[in-house]
């Protein structure tokens, strides 16, 4: 199989497949998050306002800390620092770039939203668009193929020589596949007597994501294994979500749904009065 285009031109107007690519990712997540959101009767209104800002800092945070990581090689090819379709967005990157932007935004346009709950909608839509990402942009992109293989399902990615292993095709499986287990995780809690604190399914979800992230690195990319920068941020990021969950849902604290913009509730609730009473 040959190489796709990762170029190509209407009229004067040069167009990078990769950036497309990662173009419809970013708006498919942007729009089933707000749907999760809807759903889960929490507000939405700031994430319209809000996307563009994280899209921005996500892709100024992933470029950071791609080069970064790969210093030696930007050091030397200075040029090369702001041409990202070329490849070379770095996933722990783009979170280090968008949470924080996306946290500040929420607490602006929405200050009465609970940051847990907002998290265990986001995490699900965020791997569930990273699944439709890498086939979209890494599949499509300059040298997006991992380590040179001989076998059967090798593919051709242009600037690289010889067959590769597709380390995109099989990141977007993977991501689909933790998508479904966090979802059903999600569904799960939900129904249970005894559900999760808020926050559970974001940290379980990155947990998982991180796992899986470490996989591919070792596996199909890192050289060498287990000193690349990505691998050690994902075994960091496993053990501060495994942590996170234990500490949430730890003995004696109080296991709730409750976002808060039902706090009110839940203090008249304390006091022993019901909802309904307090508004009276």
């Amino acid at each position: 199989m040959k190489p796709i285009p990762v170029v190509f031109n209407i009229g004067p107007v040069q167009i990078h497949t990769y950036g497309i690519g990662l173009a419809i990712a970013f708006y498919f997540t942007y729009r089933y998050f707000e749907a999760r959101m809807k759903k889960a009767g929490l507000e939405s209104d700031w994430i319209g306002k809000s996307f563009l800002w994280i899209i921005a800092a996500a892709i100024v945070g992933a470029r950071i800390v791609h080069v970064v990581a790969n210093i030696s090689y930007y050091s030397a090819n200075l040029g090369e620092i702001p041409i990202i379709w070329h490849g070379g967005l770095s996933s722990f990157g783009g979170l280090a770039g968008a949470i924080p932007a996306g946290i500040y935004l929420k607490k602006r346009y929405a200050p009465n939203l609970s940051l847990a709950r907002t998290f265990d909608e986001l995490v699900p839509a965020l791997i569930a668009g990273w699944s439709l990402g890498r086939i979209l942009g890494p599949q499509l992109m300059f040298q997006g193929g991992g380590r040179p293989t001989t076998a059967w399902y090798g593919l051709q990615y242009a600037g690289q020589v010889g067959y590769r292993i597709p380390v995109p095709i099989f990141q977007a499986t993977e991501d689909f596949l933790v998508f479904l287990i966090v979802r059903q995780i999600y569904i799960a809690q939900s129904k249970s007597s005894k559900p999760l604190n808020p926050g559970s399914v974001a940290l379980l979800g990155t947990l998982i994501w991180s796992i899986t992230r470490f996989w591919d690195e070792f596996f199909w990319l890192a050289v060498p294994r287990l000193w690349d920068a990505v691998e050690v941020f994902a075994l960091i990021l496993v053990a501060i979500t495994a942590a996170g969950v234990a500490y949430i849902n730890r003995k004696g604290i109080p296991r709730s749904t409750r976002s808060a913009d039902d706090s009110h509730k839940f203090e008249a609730e304390s006091q022993g009065v019901t909802h309904e009473e307090s508004q009276s």
